[in-house]
């Protein structure tokens, strides 16, 4: 799950919406585990709103103790890496000899896998186009036997909708970033994009503490709403990013 799609060609499948695939995971499996070392991990926002509140974590901490910051090399945005445990295997911190530890908030890329889905946004239409690719590595025997899925059944399977829609928020910021300031972020920005997005708990003492949106003029329920609500208030970092750093209301 952790590979990217940087391993032979003959191992990546694109699949068609009414294609299907043969595929079973479960500890019956002689592989169970592998996935989850030799990993390049990457969290999006709400991977890790899930991965927090899991953990009973405060996002800064969570930051802190399972992750490294890095700059995307095409979106020259900061992406977030989860830490492996430190041996030869570079193993998952949550994968235990049982399986994974958080599972039913497991992110995103692992509860899609063996697929991976590519989305991309339109800027005439605004609508998102997916594909989808199976990941056939080499360590994985989950392809010999199972029950046959589509693409649809899987995602439904795996609860995928929720987060797809929620990544898929960024497409929006890559976009005006790609065409606004390409390059590098300043510092500033930097900083204001980590925060909204990756370290929700410090945006939300800057909104009631630090009073950061007051010209927004929000009202009591919606406050009240942010103040305890980490997809809404994710929702609104989007929102406040795409103002903050590209003027777009």
């Amino acid at each position: 799950m952790g590979h990217g799609l940087s391993i032979m060609n003959n191992n990546i499948l694109p699949l068609s919406v009414n294609e299907t695939f043969l595929f079973s995971c479960s500890k019956k499996v002689p592989c169970f585990n592998e996935c989850c070392r030799d990993l390049n991990q990457f969290l999006t926002p709400y991977d890790i709103v899930r991965l927090k509140h899991r953990l009973d974590l405060s996002s800064n901490l969570f930051l802190e103790r399972y992750t490294t910051q890095q700059t995307g090399p095409e979106t020259g945005l900061p992406i977030i890496t989860l830490k492996t445990d430190g041996s030869r295997q570079l193993k998952c911190p949550f994968v235990t000899l049982s399986g994974c530890s958080v599972y039913p908030d497991r992110p995103s890329s692992c509860r899609t896998y063996p697929l991976v889905r590519i989305a991309s946004r339109s800027r005439e239409t605004n609508k998102i186009a997916e594909q989808h690719i199976l990941l056939k590595e080499p360590h994985c025997r989950g392809f010999e036997h199972g029950r046959t899925w589509t693409i649809r059944e899987w995602m439904k399977d795996q609860n995928v909708d929720l987060y797809n829609e929620m990544n898929d928020m960024l497409l929006e910021i890559i976009s005006l970033k790609n065409r606004l300031i390409p390059g590098s972020l300043d510092i500033k920005s930097r900083l204001a994009f980590h925060m909204a997005l990756y370290d929700m708990d410090t945006f939300r003492s800057h909104i009631f503490e630090q009073h950061i949106l007051d010209n927004w003029d929000l009202d009591k329920k919606t406050l009240d709403i942010l103040e305890h609500d980490d997809v809404e208030l994710l929702k609104l970092g989007h929102r406040w990013i795409k103002e903050t750093l590209f003027g777009e209301v």
